[in-house]
């Protein structure tokens, strides 16, 4: 089993920066394959970045140049760097692995930006 605990999240105004960790512990090997989403109330789940096997990494267009997705596999840790933030930007964002075919999610952590 893995376990994923998301932190960084905050408030902040409009044309600040976040960097947000996912912290995973437990039976990971290394973090490989990788993807954020974020929800709004109403909405469903949409994927902001994602980095597959091999380092590709692809974005939204709405966050592309402003958030960039990597990994620290020696601390076993995924972060989203999201400069430039914009209102629009204000959601729940969850971080998700995939190791050996299983799929875990973190719980979330709400990013809210003000004008």
């Amino acid at each position: 089993q893995v376990q994923l605990v998301e932190s960084g999240g905050g408030l902040v105004q409009a044309g600040g920066s976040l960097r947000l960790s996912c912290a995973a512990s437990g039976s990971i090997f290394s973090i490989n394959f990788l993807e954020w989403y974020r929800q709004t109330p109403g909405k469903q789940r949409e994927l902001v970045a994602g980095r597959e096997r091999g380092g590709v990494t692809k974005y939204a267009d709405s966050v592309k140049g402003r958030f960039t997705i990597s990994s620290d596999n020696a601390k076993n840790t995924a972060y989203l760097q999201m400069n430039s933030l914009k209102p629009e930007d204000t959601a729940v964002y969850y971080c998700k692995i995939e190791q050996f075919g299983a799929v875990y999610w973190g719980q979330g952590t709400q990013v809210t930006i003000s004008s």
